[in-house]
């Protein structure tokens, strides 16, 4: 008779707690399972400027298999004057991914983690931030040009997962750190073929990186974001705005470091001694890419620290 009454009460309590389960609970972790990322806010979701702008049309890089539009090729072979034909691009792509990785790594999307990302420009107002530990916090860090990092610990940080640049800006990295080309013409692309490659005499180039880690970015992404983010504003988006993007692409929350003027006003490098006061942003549309910012910081798409 006990173990009678003891299987019964067993038999009530899986009914009830299955039933708890289908009426309570499991809607809740169905929703969990739905979400793209852990974050408190993933950036796919909701109605926003983002949801408006962003587009994974345009593949953010490069790969061995990916092939670029002739029309986006004429108009980017055009970014600075480079008399240029398709062909020559196509060959050069070609023995590009025969030293560097066929596609590039990007962690996707997922519902068990938080992909963070700490994009650092190179502004003027980070002097005095203390900004370094909360950079320094972030799954990804990606740093841009010459952005100096000894010597300004407290400020921008000491971690480097990744580093864009492009021949005119590039500096050594170390083993560990992730080289993202940014490209305005083929002589780029050459310029990567050719720091890697063993030249006629044995000798390689001096530049120190890792080849294997090696990212490309795609010249159809400048124009995206100079047509869809931008909005044909300026000749082309800066180097920072395009980083700033990208990381809307490859992160799932994105904190933002070290854009825009200083408190002066004036837009300076913070490694450096301002001379010139009235030191603008170039061909860039610097004053329109920051009020872009300002406003995904508005709408929470990403986070935005002025430094000031």
């Amino acid at each position: 008779m006990k173990l009678t009454v003891s299987v019964f009460i067993f038999l009530l309590a899986v009914t009830g707690i299955g039933l708890f389960w289908r009426a309570d609970i499991s809607p809740y972790f169905k929703l969990l399972a739905k979400r793209p990322c852990a974050c408190d806010r993933c950036l796919s979701e909701g109605d926003s400027l983002f949801q408006q702008r962003f587009s994974k049309l345009d593949e953010p890089f490069l790969s061995v298999n990916y092939n670029l539009s002739e029309d986006n090729f004429n108009w980017w072979k055009n970014l600075q004057g480079q008399g240029q034909i398709f062909s020559a691009y196509r060959e050069t792509v070609e023995k590009l991914f025969k030293l560097v990785p066929a596609t590039a790594h990007v962690e996707a999307s997922s519902p068990d983690r938080c992909r963070t990302c700490a994009v650092v420009g190179n502004s003027g107002n980070l002097m005095k931030s203390h900004y370094g530990p909360l950079i320094d916090f972030q799954d990804v860090v990606i740093r841009i040009n010459r952005g100096h990092t000894k010597g300004y610990e407290a400020d921008v940080g000491t971690k480097t997962t990744h580093r864009v640049m492009y021949p005119e800006s590039a500096v050594d990295l170390d083993k560990t750190t992730r080289l993202v080309l940014f490209p305005f013409k083929i002589k780029d692309l050459d310029w990567v073929t050719n720091v890697f490659s063993t030249g006629p005499s044995g000798r390689k180039s001096n530049f120190k990186a890792n080849k294997d880690l090696v990212m490309i970015l795609n010249p159809a992404f400048i124009r995206y974001v100079h047509d869809v983010w931008l909005q044909q504003t300026g000749s082309y988006p800066s180097t920072g705005f395009m980083t700033v993007v990208l990381a809307l692409h490859i992160c799932d929350e994105v904190h933002v470091f070290g854009f825009g003027a200083d408190s002066d006003g004036n837009w300076s490098h913070y490694w450096e001694q301002l001379r010139d006061t009235n030191l603008k942003t170039g061909p860039h549309p610097g004053g329109e890419e920051y009020k872009m910012i300002v406003e995904l910081s508005k709408q929470q798409i990403l986070k935005f620290y002025t430094g000031w």
